[in-house]
């Protein structure tokens, strides 16, 4: 990446910003040492900015990044003299979000260890599958997951809150010193289709990928940040990164509710929030507060934004929407931003700084402007492969993302969906996103999915499901209609399936294979 763009961006958002020589001289030192991991970036930090409030949890706990640092090696002192872990080890950090999580990461990184970021909606045999498959040395784990993890195999060490707190509190004093090599943080794919893949994460190796993000998302050096995203997410754990790269104030809750969200970002005068879509849904669900918040950003990712949803939720907060369009494997792919969703609420943007977008046909040859295609990324934070040796088609440097998706002659990119996702109704091709968004727009629906279901005629045809709002009724006709008014013939669903509630993981993401039950 070109030195004057990174100089510019780094001066935009204060990271350039004059201090004392001591201070500055140390925070440059802990990069120097421990390098742009996770351990390095909340060093420099406190280096910079000792006293600061690194993070504070929704029962008033404040630590700074003196004290914040300080646990995290206490923690990695205890890992390493109470369970002999070291250089190369994994553990498992099942965890929703607080100060516990981020210190036993940290801790992992200072040591070296790979953290394995364990979704907390996992159900117990697919936790044992992970733990299995990762070769977990230790499991850290909140204490309301206590019944998941004890059909675990017994000779794996179970860390609760209690023992981690002890593990704080009891730490031997010991020099720490940067590890022969960097501890990786593993993130479990989705899952959403099949069983969750472990996701090796690279580490950073300089400004780049920090900039190619807050150039496009304007976010500044001592903000105050809530992150609802779950930071054992792929989003989630960037911000993380970001907001100790801008020495950010973290607000955290363990579980996402959006009334106490909302209060929570007038509380602590928040200048950002880390979200995923569904949170943003929800968050349009209660009245907005008085005051509302004073937000200058709320950045989402994770999913695709439902039809309208941008346009409405900034009608009511300000222009302050940013759609990061991205996966565990590739990192981020491209930014949109308040204008372009404007312009357009179903973008995905421009792709930042650094990263090229290419749209393949399946012989890898682009396709013209407009043309559906493989969607193809290239930046510096491009995965590592799966931890069971798997990994992604590769072309000229450029990932396969597993999406469809297509670019517009100015270079707005749009996602069609997954390229397993796609429908084949009677020889017509049809993208369960157009249809969703669609119908996302009657003011009736909370939410909805379509997905492919079987068809003896036809090969397989369209099932709508939709949850909707208390009290709202909708005819399985008038469904139907409204599509058909809109689209072609073959993307009207014959089956209109009515529920309570769309099944979703703990990212938000629908889990269409709880919906492929409905038909057994």
């Amino acid at each position: 990446m070109d030195l004057p763009f990174v100089v510019t961006t780094l001066t935009r958002r204060g990271l350039l910003t004059p201090g004392r020589p001591i201070r500055v001289a140390s925070q440059l030192n802990a990069l120097r040492r421990w390098g742009w991991s996770l351990a390095g970036e909340l060093r420099q930090a406190a280096a910079r900015d000792p006293d600061r409030t690194a993070v504070v949890d929704e029962h008033g706990t404040e630590l700074t990044y003196r004290e914040l640092l300080d646990r995290a090696e206490r923690m990695a002192r205890s890992l390493r003299a109470g369970f002999g872990v070291q250089t190369g080890d994994r553990i498992g950090v099942l965890c929703r979000n607080h100060h516990g999580l981020i210190e036993t990461i940290v801790a992992a990184t200072v040591l070296g260890v790979d953290a394995v970021l364990v979704n907390t909606g996992l159900s117990a045999a697919q936790l044992a599958t992970v733990t299995e498959e990762q070769r977990l040395r230790v499991l850290v784990h909140d204490d309301e997951f206590a019944e998941r993890v004890v059909a675990l195999p017994a000779e794996l060490p179970r860390v609760d809150e209690r023992a981690r707190e002890e593990l704080v509190a009891g730490a031997l004093p010991g020099d720490l010193h940067p590890p022969e090599r960097d501890g990786r943080i593993i993130v479990l794919t989705s899952g959403t289709t099949g069983a969750p893949k472990g996701a090796r994460r690279p580490t950073p190796n300089g400004f780049g990928p920090l900039v190619s993000i807050i150039d496009r998302i304007p976010l500044h050096t001592r903000d105050r940040v809530m992150i609802a995203a779950p930071i054992f997410h792929t989003w989630g754990f960037a911000a993380l990164q970001v907001c100790f790269a801008l020495r950010a104030t973290i607000v955290l809750h363990r579980r996402f509710d959006p009334a106490a969200t909302l209060a929570a970002l007038v509380t602590h005068r928040c200048d950002a929030l880390f979200a995923v879509p569904v949170m943003v849904q929800r968050l349009m669900e209660v009245p907005p507060p008085d005051p509302r918040p004073a937000l200058k950003v709320v950045a989402v990712s994770g999913s695709a934004l439902p039809g309208g949803l941008a346009t409405r939720f900034m009608d009511v907060y300000g222009d302050v929407l940013y759609n990061l369009y991205g996966s565990t494997e590739v990192s981020w792919a491209s930014i949109a931003g308040p204008a372009e969703l404007r312009a357009a609420p179903t973008t995905a943007g421009r792709p930042p700084h650094g990263t090229r977008v290419r749209i393949l046909d399946a012989a890898g040859q682009p396709v013209p402007d407009g043309q559906v295609g493989r969607i193809f990324v290239g930046n510096e934070m491009l995965f590592e492969g799966y931890t069971s040796g798997g990994a992604r088609e590769s072309r000229d440097g450029l990932l396969d993302t597993g999406d469809l998706g297509r670019l517009t002659a100015d270079g707005l990119l749009f996602v069609d969906g997954r390229a397993d996702d796609m429908i084949i109704s009677g020889g017509e091709n049809v993208f369960p996103s157009e249809v969703e968004n669609l119908l996302a727009q009657l003011p009736q629906v909370r939410e909805v999915a379509v997905i492919g279901v079987p068809d003896e005629e036809y090969g397989q045809r369209l099932a709508a499901f939709l949850a909707l709002h208390p009290g709202e009724t909708l005819d399985p006709d008038a469904v139907r209609e409204y599509v058909r008014h809109y689209l072609a013939r073959f993307s009207v669903p014959r089956d209109v399936v009515f529920v309570k509630y769309l099944p979703r993981n703990a990212t938000g993401k629908v889990l269409t294979r709880e919906l492929r039950r409905y038909y057994g």
